[in-house]
Formats: C-alpha cells, sequence, structure tokens
C-alpha cells in the first residue's frame, strides 16, 4: 500500500511539474517549430521530459534512504542520467555539435557502468560467461546507442511515454516474477513518472519530451537492465526483449541510412513509426499499437526467456522477427519520398 502510494504521488508529481515546464517553455519561447523533417504540424513547447528526470532522481534518493538502493546504484543511475538529460536540456536551448554531444554520452555511459560493476555476465546457451574487457566496451557501446535510439524514436505524441511505461510495467513483472521483491520499484518509479509526462503528451500533444527526457529514458533503462542482469543473467536477454520495438526500428533505419551514405545524425522522417503514421494519418494509433505490442509479444517472451523456457538469443530473435518484417514493410529507413 505504501509503494502504491508512493507510485501514485510520483505521477502526480510528474504531471504538475509537466505542466509547469509547458508554462516555462511558452514563456521563453522553448518551441518545437514544424519544418519539412517533422512528424507534427503544430509549434508546441518542448523540454517537458525534465519532469521525468527531476521525478525519478528524486525517488531514487528516496529509495536509497530506504536502502532499496545501494548507494553504488544510486550514484549510477542518477549520476549518468541527469548528465545526459543536463546535455540535452543545453541542446534544447542551444545547439551542441554532434561529436560534443556524443563524447559526453560516452562520458555519462562510462560513470554508469563504472558505479553498477561494469558489464554483467550473460547467459549463453545455457552457460553464464564473463565477457571481460570486451563486455565492457560493449557496455558503453550498448548505454550510447540505447540513449540515442530513444532520442531517435521520440519522433510522434505518446510514443516515447508509452514505451517508457509499458517497458518499466514489463521490468517490474519480471522482477516480481524472479522474486526480487525490492529492485521492482526501479522501473515501476521510471513508469510512474513517465506516466504523469504521458497525461500531456498523449496524442494530440501539449509539449514534447526534447531531448534531455528522450536521452534520460534511453541511458536509464539501459542502466536498468544491465542491473537486471546483474541480479540474473537472463533477465539482460528479456528487457532487450521489452526495448524491441525501439532497438529494431532505429537499428535497421540506422543501417539503411549508413549504407545509402546519409549523415546519421541529421533529423529525418524515415523511421518505420514515421511511415506508419504518415500512412495512417494518425499518432496515436501508431503509438498505441506499440504500447500493444510490447505488452502483448514481446512482455509475454520476456517472460519466458526470464523462466528459462526460451533460450535467450534464441527468444529475443523470435520476438524480433516480426518486427523486423514489419520494419521492412514500413520501409524503415528507406527514402522519405516512397513513404
Amino acid at each position: 500500500m505504501i509503494e502504491a502510494g508512493g507510485l501514485l504521488l510520483s505521477a502526480l508529481a510528474a504531471f504538475l511539474l509537466t505542466g509547469l515546464i509547458r508554462r516555462y517553455a511558452l514563456r521563453s519561447n522553448l518551441i518545437d517549430v514544424p519544418n519539412r523533417r517533422s512528424s507534427h504540424t503544430q509549434p508546441t513547447p518542448r523540454g517537458g521530459g525534465m519532469a521525468i528526470v527531476a521525478v525519478f532522481s528524486a525517488g531514487l534518493v528516496a529509495l536509497s534512504a530506504l536502502d532499496v538502493l545501494t548507494a553504488n546504484q544510486s550514484l549510477a543511475l542518477i549520476g549518468a542520467g541527469t548528465w545526459v538529460a543536463f546535455i540535452g536540456f543545453l541542446d534544447d536551448h542551444r545547439h551542441i555539435p554532434a561529436g560534443w554531444r556524443l563524447l559526453a554520452h560516452f562520458a555519462g555511459a562510462g560513470w554508469g557502468l563504472y558505479w553498477l560493476g561494469g558489464f554483467p555476465p550473460l547467459l549463453l546457451f545455457g552457460e553464464t560467461v564473463d565477457l571481460g574487457g570486451f563486455g565492457h566496451l560493449f557496455g558503453l557501446l550498448y548505454l550510447v546507442w540505447l540513449l540515442n535510439l530513444y532520442n531517435f524514436m521520440d519522433g510522434i505524441d505518446g510514443i516515447a511515454g508509452i514505451e517508457a511505461v509499458t517497458a518499466c510495467l514489463g521490468g517490474s513483472m519480471l522482477f516480481l516474477i524472479g522474486g526480487h521483491y525490492q529492485a521492482w520499484l526501479e522501473p515501476a518509479l521510471l513508469a510512474a513518472a513517465a506516466a504523469g509526462f504521458l497525461l500531456w503528451n498523449f496524442p494530440p500533444a501539449r509539449i514534447f519530451m526534447g531531448d534531455a527526457g528522450s536521452g534520460f529514458l534511453g541511458i536509464v533503462l539501459g542502466m536498468l537492465s544491465l542491473q537486471a542482469a546483474w541480479l540474473d543473467p537472463a533477465l539482460f536477454w528479456s528487457w532487450l526483449c521489452l526495448l524491441g520495438v525501439f532497438i529494431v526500428d532505429a537499428t535497421w533505419t540506422l543501417w539503411r541510412r549508413f549504407r545509402r551514405g546519409e549523415r546519421l545524425h541529421e533529423a529525418h522522417r524515415s523511421h518505420a513509426y514515421q511511415f506508419a503514421a504518415r500512412r495512417y494519418g494518425s499518432h496515436k494509433t501508431v503509438s498505441l499499437f506499440v504500447g500493444a505490442v510490447n505488452l502483448f509479444w514481446l512482455l509475454p517472451s520476456a517472460i519466458l526467456i526470464g523462466l528459462g523456457v526460451l533460450n535467450g538469443i534464441a527468444g529475443v530473435a523470435l520476438a524480433y522477427l516480426p518486427l523486423l518484417l514489419s520494419a521492412i514493410k514500413f520501409n524503415a529507413g528507406g527514402e522519405e519520398m516512397r513513404g
């Protein structure tokens, strides 16, 4: 009961803070004005994701005080998350060159990985394998990719918030099923904070998340997946399932754009979800569909992996196959005039 009250309070705090940030953005002319690369048609304030940053970080401090989190876990999540959010906040207000942003992202990922104890051992075909130095390098690339792909995928109303809420609810369920009765509160807290913001961002959005919020969600979700793997190596593959829609769409899109020699950091509208939103003329339809896929396809796959019914790599491949086919169907990474 106490936990439920705290989560409701967190959602309410995020909702109220998002409203205050919206007023600030309107007064400060922090407005996202539509252009030919945009998926929206109305000027809309941005930066609402900072409410998620503030509420989740404050919640982590409370969980640490209650000994639900270790000091190292708090330092990892708060330090890396707020650093990435700060860089995104600066970029929202004044442009930061892509190279400097990437360097800052690697610094944040390195901080988080260090305080989490490095990259955890993985369950590979029934054997727990410590990847050593290669694992730490992979962990850096993994966290930086997740925080950037979350930014890439935050392109239509509601999709990033729905992804965060559904993935975190799935993560909490995995912890509870596995008997990790304290760890479930972290993703539940993030889900609550994201839900409070989502009430403002649900189509038609009254405020956008901004780079600060999307980068924060990306790196925090990545670190939660690593934290889960330290508890149970199989859970890393489960979390990859939960984040599958964003991982597959962004990765396939990036690969196709790379092959055409396009500048990967430039804004575009060639993700599968963007083509789908234009085809159906609705952000709401696509965002809700993503939520349904997460809950009714990816979550069951993640649970089966966590229970040991499915092999991790095979389970992820099976879960990703229809996602990849959908990305191909909707021309993810294709030239925009063919959408």
